[in-house]
């Protein structure tokens, strides 16, 4: 979240506004900045604070600056102007009022080959960073399947991408790679998989150790494709396999978008973190739907 904060300053803000004396030499510039910049977003000491090479800028009497956060897990790059008498530093948010920043969310999440609940050619997509494991992505899950599916028809569509967790939930990462593998072969076979998980998390994590967890996990999975009539050895080969590749990526562009917990909802590109009320998500379900010039359901 000290990360998330640095990311969401949205103002120019005043940095090195205390008295103390003008930086002289590279060294002392960048110490003074990293000062600044520690305090103001409440940087904590495992966050390094780096700084580029000055170079011009399209503001008179003031240079451009890259200042890079580095954490062991994140990296993230932020620009800076810096006034030519080295007495104040702005951050500026830039916002380019010609394009759709929520299309802009949309084009970059990688929908390809995903399982969907819903009409295809709804005007609104719901899509949903979720971890089989977590407690508050199954309360959302409640929420979503079967009231709101049900609720909205055939206005709707709902994808689910993978963002396990794994430093807190342990088989989160191996419940993901067996969902895939069923979702290449039937989607409803995922979306049983998908509602089992949810709702029994507890009878997962009460195997013992990892290997219990991960040996349960797989007994599901083939159990959804003997259900489903799905070709059981290409299944058994997949889950045995248990290639993350996928996993990996979606957790990737997860963080791109800005994801750092879950559930995390794109509602046709507007953000909903956390396990909301069903009000809320109805509540930016309709704000979507009345964009899209959609009429939404009548709500009990």
């Amino acid at each position: 979240m000290l990360m998330r904060r640095a990311f969401l300053a949205l103002a120019a803000i005043c940095l090195g506004c205390s008295a103390q004396s003008i930086p002289s030499t590279p060294e002392d510039l960048s110490r003074v900045i990293e000062r600044q910049v520690r305090v103001h977003y409440s940087l904590p000491p495992n966050v390094k604070v780096t700084l580029g090479p000055l170079r011009s800028s399209e503001f008179p009497n003031y240079d451009a600056v890259t200042v890079t956060f580095s954490s062991p897990d994140k990296k993230q790059d932020f620009e800076f102007l810096l006034a030519h008498d080295h007495k104040t530093l702005l951050r500026m948010t830039r916002m380019d009022l010609t394009k759709d920043p929520y299309a802009d969310v949309m084009q970059k999440i990688d929908l390809s080959g995903r399982p969907t609940r819903g009409t295809k050619d709804a005007k609104v997509t719901v899509i949903s960073y979720d971890d089989f494991e977590c407690p508050f992505c199954s309360r959302l899950h409640q929420t979503l399947f079967p009231g709101l599916l049900k609720e909205y028809g055939d206005r709707v569509l709902f994808i689910y991408k993978d963002y396990p967790l794994e430093e807190i939930h342990p088989w989160a990462v191996h419940a993901a790679v067996d969902a895939n593998c069923l979702a290449a072969e039937n989607s409803d076979a995922y979306w049983d998989y998908a509602d089992y998980l949810h709702k029994n998390q507890n009878l997962i994590s009460s195997e013992k150790g990892r290997d219990g967890q991960n040996a349960e996990l797989d007994k599901l999975a083939t159990e959804q494709g003997q259900k489903h009539n799905l070709d059981l050895p290409k299944l058994q080969a997949c889950v045995k396999a248990q290639d993350e590749k996928a996993v990996r990526a979606s957790m990737r562009e997860g963080d791109a978008l800005g994801v750092d917990a879950t559930p995390a909802m794109f509602i046709n590109g507007a953000k909903l973190d956390g396990a909301v009320p069903a009000e809320e998500v109805r509540l930016a379900i309709d704000q979507a739907l009345k964009d899209a010039g959609v009429a939404p359901p009548a709500h009990k």
